[in-house]
């Protein structure tokens, strides 16, 4: 840096200049100072960032824990305490059967009303039976001309043996008839085979219901030709009454579910409608799956319903109410004055102004209640 020296009595300008490594060194001096200032800066700066978020989140905790807490007032009683479990169902038909043609020809009637309950042996439909009618004349003709000739050939083999036996035949001439009575033999037994298949197909075109149910929409109407693999049949009939209803579980819930099954209990359950307010019907858990589905966690069961009153339709879905067990004479409470963010450490009051501290266990809750035995 250059420094400039007036003189008053020489009146000039002397210009005086520092040397060159005293002035390397003064800025090398001062960008390290900066340098270190603006890595502290920045540290503190991370650290302020980093830490105010928790610190305002630990006030805030802090806070919420010293604020007080709303305080619910119940009467405590003992009662029964209904352990239930809740899924999702289907309503399913214990036997649901697509009714098919079992030969091919033309449709001619139906027998059924559309909705119409039809028993086991009712009539539903008729298939045009005369070219199997023809079939069966021709098979039987068949067969009495083979029976004919079966009948001459073993009255011959009964003569060349008598010569053969007598030397008046040839022994060659007796086994050619055995081996001819043989022969008529299978062609009688394959003419009475075609006579019996012409008899089922028969009564094949005369088609009955083979459950009790109530059938369903027409897939199919009269004057057509139906055949044997045709999909969608001609009607499908459903079973209504009884009727199940299947329903999913989660693994975890299984076990007290099999430990009542073992013991021989029935468990009741009971079905909700769609927005799981209204009973529907009552039935009983009837079976459940032999495997568990890996992919939900989940296993199948079925539970039974006379449906009397019809008011379950196939397919219909439902809120499933299972009750695994009813535990009697237990401590009870409101559900709504054991908060679910509470620690369940509860002030009980007794009539005479005595007062204790006790816990209270929420697994056994019905909704409405909840309890704890002893």
């Amino acid at each position: 840096m250059e420094q400039r020296v007036r003189s008053r009595s020489f009146e000039r300008e002397i210009v005086v200049n520092p040397p060159l490594s005293e002035t390397k060194a003064g800025r090398s001096w001062r960008r390290w100072v900066l340098g270190l200032a603006a890595v502290l800066l920045l540290g503190f700066g991370t650290y302020r960032f980093l830490t105010l978020p928790r610190q305002a989140g630990q006030e805030v905790e802090h806070a919420a824990r010293a604020a007080p807490q709303p305080v619910g007032i119940a009467d405590v009683s003992r009662s029964d305490i209904r352990i239930t479990l809740n899924a999702l169902g289907t309503i399913t038909p214990l036997a649901i059967v697509t009714v098919k043609t079992q030969v091919s020809g033309q449709l001619v009637s139906v027998g059924f009303k559309e909705g119409q309950d039809v028993h086991k042996g009712d009539f539903l439909a008729q298939i045009d039976p005369r070219p199997f009618e023809a079939a069966e004349a021709q098979y039987e003709g068949q067969l009495e001309r083979d029976q004919a000739q079966l009948k001459g050939a073993q009255v011959d083999l009964v003569r060349y043996q008598t010569l053969a036996d007598r030397d008046a035949g040839t022994r060659q001439q007796a086994e050619d008839q055995f081996y001819l009575v043989q022969q008529y033999q299978g062609s009688v037994k394959v003419d009475q085979a075609q006579v019996e298949a012409q008899r089922i197909n028969l009564s094949n075109c005369h088609i009955v219901s083979p459950i009790d149910g109530r059938v369903g929409l027409r897939q199919v109407d009269p004057g057509n030709y139906v055949q044997t693999g045709d999909q969608n049949g001609i009607v499908v009939i459903a079973q209504m009454q009884p009727i199940s209803v299947i329903f999913s579980l989660a693994e975890t819930d299984l076990g007290p579910v099999l430990a009542q099954l073992r013991a021989g209990k029935q468990l009741q359950v009971t079905a909700f409608d769609r927005g799981g307010i209204q009973q529907i019907a009552t039935g009983r858990l009837t079976t459940l799956d032999n495997q568990i589905d890996t992919t939900t966690g989940t296993v199948k069961l079925r539970a039974q319903f006379d449906n009397a009153d019809e008011k379950l339709f196939p397919n219909q879905f439902v809120n499933v109410n299972l009750l695994v067990e009813t535990r009697p004479n237990v401590v009870t409470a409101p559900a709504a004055a054991i908060p679910a963010w509470s620690a369940r450490h509860l002030r009980l009051s007794r009539r005479h102004g005595q007062h204790c501290h006790g816990s209270f266990g929420q697994a056994w809750s019905d909704g409405r209640r909840q309890g704890r035995s002893g």
